[in-house]
């Protein structure tokens, strides 16, 4: 039986499928955890290795249960791995949510022009891209930055350890910084004015495109990044539903068949990981990780299910409490990485329920702020394909769509990237004729979640009180 392997490089695990690209049935799983390093407030750093090792358990798993044909690549996006001429690491992997690098985001939009910026890559610099923390190596550790040699993002080092192949895919190229979006390749201009040697650069292909092959002669398709392929692993393959997150982060993403811009960069825009596709896409950086925030905070090592059973016992707005979700900074609508999360509203009344429950109205509001800008861009989807830990949680969802506004749909398989990594392998392994073929082969939707008619109104008035946070708590703390 010809079966797809997916990988997905996240931030906290590795995560696999193997794939039957019959019709998309999940034959196995496998996960490897690494830690995370946060050597100083504001930094979050890996060590590349870790990734490879676990790589290395999940496929060794993944091939016990059937042969591999295909292999996909997905995974964390924007983290820099610099390489030296002998192919040694030179110092951690800076991940996506690493916020060190505001002062050198204000001298890359000086450099380049605001304006020029967002017409060659779609997007402004924002402290998790990968250009400004080559900006920030160059300026603070000039010793190893002067030994780089390659440059590559998080899967395409698993890809490099598994191939030998310096490739990447235009899709997780796009959140480089240094990639014109439009014309999907490098920006010559971006790369001239930051003084970065296009010697370092990897090839960029397409998602589906073989980028390899392993020792034993799998072919490894180029991937995406997590969230393009997570988008793929739930069908959004083209212009219609949206793809909902709810991860440790939390996005709204949709795909269009032009590339535009948004003026101000409120929301990202990216090539989708179907050729000739774009998307537009917002995120807020702490989603579902507020709920385990909250969760390590007041009931270490806690259930979640008892502590969500707590929250449904409160009523929507939950008696003036309102939860600002920017633990970590924020990146849409508010690109601003001193941003910091608030509880607001508190009284003797309420306990730890209710603030479960204000984290879980709190970032469905903040889902919402990007909807709308999302929308504003690419249309507003009549539909929401969700994925994500939190959305095993039917009362968030619950809560989620009567915010949104929109019907919320699970699909069979809610491992969005390492499943849509899977259907790229199948592509570049000759499974399938294209994208769509596969999507249209494998992705089963399921159980749709509608907004609770007696909440929407609600919880519109309760979201006055959270757009009014913000700029009231600016520069506060």
């Amino acid at each position: 039986m010809t079966l797809l392997a997916g990988l997905d490089i996240g931030t906290s695990s590795v995560k696999g499928l193997l794939v039957d690209p019959a019709d998309g049935t999940v034959v196995a799983r496998a996960e490897a955890e690494h830690p995370l390093s946060t050597p100083r407030p504001g930094w979050a750093e890996q060590d590349p290795e870790d990734w490879w090792a676990g790589a290395q358990v999940v496929l060794g798993a993944l091939r016990e249960a059937g042969a591999i044909a295909g292999i996909g690549l997905s995974g964390q996006m924007h983290g820099l791995v610099a390489l030296d001429a002998s192919g040694r690491v030179l110092r951690p992997a800076m991940l996506w949510n690493d916020g060190r690098t505001g002062a050198e985001c204000t001298q890359i939009e000086q450099r380049v022009g605001l304006d020029a910026l967002i017409a060659q890559t779609g997007n402004r610099a924002l402290p998790g891209f990968t250009a400004p923390k080559l900006v920030w190596l160059a300026r603070h550790e000039p010793e190893l930055y002067a030994q780089i040699d390659r440059i590559m993002l998080p899967k395409d080092y698993v890809r490099l350890r598994l191939c030998g192949e310096h490739a990447t895919d235009v899709a997780d190229a796009s959140g480089t910084l240094l990639f014109d979006v439009a014309q999907r390749r490098w920006s010559d201009a971006v790369v001239e004015a930051l003084d970065v040697d296009p010697g370092w650069l990897p090839r960029a292909l397409e998602s589906p495109a073989c980028s390899g092959v392993t020792s034993a002669g799998t072919p490894i398709a180029a991937g995406a990044g997590d969230q393009a392929a997570g988008a793929l692993g739930v069908g959004v393959d083209r212009p219609g539903p949206a793809s909902v997150v709810l991860g440790t982060s939390g996005v709204v993403f949709a795909a269009s068949d032009a590339f535009a811009a948004d003026r101000a960069a409120r929301v990202h825009s990216f090539c989708h990981a179907v050729p000739g596709a774009w998307h537009s896409m917002g995120v807020m950086l702490s989603a579902a990780g507020s709920l385990r925030w909250l969760r390590d905070a007041v009931a270490p090592g806690g259930d979640f299910a008892a502590l969500l059973a707590e929250a449904e016992r409160w009523e929507p707005g939950v008696e003036g409490l309102t939860f600002l979700p920017y633990l970590a900074g924020e990146r849409t609508p508010h690109a601003d990485p001193d941003a910091r999360g608030a509880f607001t509203g508190l009284s003797l009344r309420h306990d730890r329920g209710a603030l479960v429950r204000a984290v879980l109205e709190g970032v469905a509001f903040g889902l919402r702020d990007v909807l709308d800008l999302v929308s504003e861009l690419s249309g507003r989807p009549d539909l929401g394909r969700v994925s994500g830990g939190g959305a095993r949680s039917r009362l968030w969802l619950q809560i989620l769509a009567s915010v949104l506004e929109l019907p919320l749909q699970r699909t069979a398989v809610d491992e969005g990237a390492s499943f849509g990594a899977a259907l790229l392998g199948g592509v570049a392994a000759g499974a399938f004729a294209d994208v769509h073929e596969a999507v249209a082969a494998c992705v089963r939707p399921a159980e749709i979640v509608e907004p609770v008619a007696q909440w929407v109104e609600r919880y519109r008035d309760a979201r006055e009180r959270f757009v009014a946070l913000y700029p009231a708590l600016r520069g506060v703390a």
